[in-house]
């Protein structure tokens, strides 16, 4: 088993941040560009990875109590991950994402990993930061 963890600070409350995150219909202006999710009936949904031009029967589970999201593979249980919200001081919010994998073949290696990580994580932000000041104007 192969294990990845980025974190980002955020400068927003921790539920703009989790509701931008959990929110299903809005996960490609966040996920790496090759991943497409489609919502099926929840928790399932279908990741499409244009990698392999493949569509992955999946999970996805939003924990608002915990502003945590849980996700992983459901037939061959290649792959899950969490994204955790936490609250810091003056409003900002920390954002952790984490990934397993546990079949090497899906683990596409670690600078892939957290570069889409990184990238991931900073187009989160530029999500929520347009939420916020679009609420705010």
């Amino acid at each position: 088993m192969t294990e990845y963890e980025r974190s980002r600070t955020m400068p927003a409350l921790p539920e703009h941040v989790f509701d931008q995150a959990a929110n299903v219909g809005q996960l490609d202006n966040w996920l790496p560009d090759e991943l497409h999710v489609r919502a099926g009936e929840p928790p399932a949904v279908t990741v499409h990875e244009d990698r392999t031009d493949e569509d992955t029967a999946a999970l996805l589970r939003a924990r608002k109590e915990q502003l945590r999201l849980e996700w992983g593979t459901r037939e061959q249980g290649s792959y899950t991950g969490w994204l955790q919200v936490a609250g810091l001081d003056a409003g900002a919010s920390e954002v952790t994402v984490h990934l397993s994998f546990f079949d090497a073949d899906h683990d596409p290696g670690e600078r892939a990993v957290t570069d889409a990580l990184d990238h991931s994580l900073a187009r989160l932000e530029e999500q929520v930061l347009l939420r916020v000041d679009n609420a705010a104007g």
